[in-house]
């Protein structure tokens, strides 16, 4: 009677487990008829069964529900998963690592399963990215990495891959990720100086200069004809306020391009903010006789001869001598006349600059041009 009792168990053992494998192959074929809510049922049952949750076949299942969910347009299956490419890669993984005979491996390669998932995770990490979600795009471009890189993936790897990781760590504060997603990506050669770049701008917003600089230094020895590393080192230093630096690469910029107006700009915006007046006028003149319309240059001019003149009036306040004083008083009202045809200039060019305007009010003050004094007052205050 024992040996009875034992065979009936052996025997409800071997029904529950089919039981669960039938679950399994249910939820794939419902899965090929589009009812993917009744294969979640049975999937989830399969999974939650002993006899069936280690299966490769249960996660082979998984997968294919999951990239299911993630095509469909229907918003209920949409719920399903709330990360639909992720359960699928996630399961397909667990049905190899479970398949030590590697057939779902090879079913999969024949399928071209892995293709399919990784141009999926690029699709979504674009959309991600447009929508603003950069860690989630960051993620889903290393998954596509991570699939390419992998041999399910027979296609050669792709270095706009290694760029939109690295786009996406930069927007998502990830600069070390970022900074070694450009770096694959320069190593592959194909995009040129490019994520060089970008390497060092990653640099720079994680507060790295000393890196930045290295980076932009060992260009010229790998392209050795682009003209725009140098105008990246002037950038470099006039942001950490290495004016001398900026200037000598200004001054050999100059030699090779003579009619960048953006050169002489920047070499007046320089001496301005070091406060060397007369220097700055000489470049932002030039800048302008190259680009008449460039309104930061024609600003720059008028802000340089109003420092100035502001300058020579602080410096007429300890004289004693009525005359001298007079006489530097007139000197510094001629400087503030000076100013007076580039901030018009600005303002032509940017009428509704907030800085340019209160200039032109305390030019025409200071000049006693009363008429333009009330009219730029006026347009001020909203009248």
């Amino acid at each position: 009677m024992k040996k009875f009792i034992l065979l009936l168990a052996l025997v409800s053992i071997s029904i529950g487990a089919i039981a669960q494998k039938g679950k399994v192959t249910s939820a794939l074929r419902l899965i090929d008829q589009g009812l993917l809510d009744r294969a979640k049922t049975d999937l989830d049952q399969a999974l939650a069964h002993p006899k069936s949750a280690n299966l490769p076949n249960t996660f082979y299942a998984k997968g294919q529900l999951a990239l299911a969910v993630f095509e469909s347009e229907n918003s209920s299956y949409k719920r399903l998963y709330s990360d639909p490419l992720g359960e699928a890669y996630a399961a397909y993984e667990k049905a190899m690592q479970l398949d030590p005979k590697g057939q779902f491996k090879k079913r999969m390669i024949t399928s071209r399963t892995y293709g399919i998932l990784g141009d999926l995770f690029l699709e979504q990490g674009g959309n991600q990215f447009e929508a603003g979600d950069f860690a989630g795009a960051l993620k889903s471009f290393e998954s596509q990495i991570a699939i390419v890189e992998s041999d399910m993936h027979i296609w050669g790897i792709d270095a706009g891959m290694y760029f939109n990781a690295g786009l996406a760590g930069v927007n998502a504060g990830r600069y070390d990720v970022a900074i070694a997603h450009f770096k694959k990506c320069a190593e592959l050669g194909d995009m040129g100086i490019t994520p060089y770049y970008h390497i060092y701008e990653a640099n720079l917003a994680k507060g790295d200069t000393t890196a930045a600089e290295a980076t932009l230094l060992a260009l010229p020895g790998l392209f050795p004809d682009d003209p725009t590393i140098t105008l990246q080192l002037i950038d470099l230093y006039i942001k950490s306020g290495k004016n001398d630096q900026a200037q000598r690469y200004i001054t050999e910029a100059k030699r090779n391009d003579p009619s960048n107006s953006i050169l002489y700009f920047a070499a007046g915006i320089i001496y301005l903010n070091e406060e060397k007046f007369d220097e700055a006028i000489v470049e932002l003149k030039r800048s302008i006789e190259l680009e008449p319309n460039m309104f930061d240059a024609q600003y720059g001019i008028g802000a340089a001869y109003i420092n100035k003149a502001a300058s020579m009036y602080r410096a007429a306040e300890t004289i004693m001598d009525v005359n001298q004083y007079n006489t530097a008083i007139d000197n510094a009202n001629e400087v503030y006349t000076n100013a007076l045809p580039f901030m018009e200039k600005a303002h032509q060019l940017n009428p509704e600059d907030v800085y340019t305007m209160q200039n032109l009010r305390e030019l025409y003050y200071r000049l006693r041009m009363t008429d333009k004094y009330d009219a730029i007052n006026a347009k001020m205050s909203g009248n």
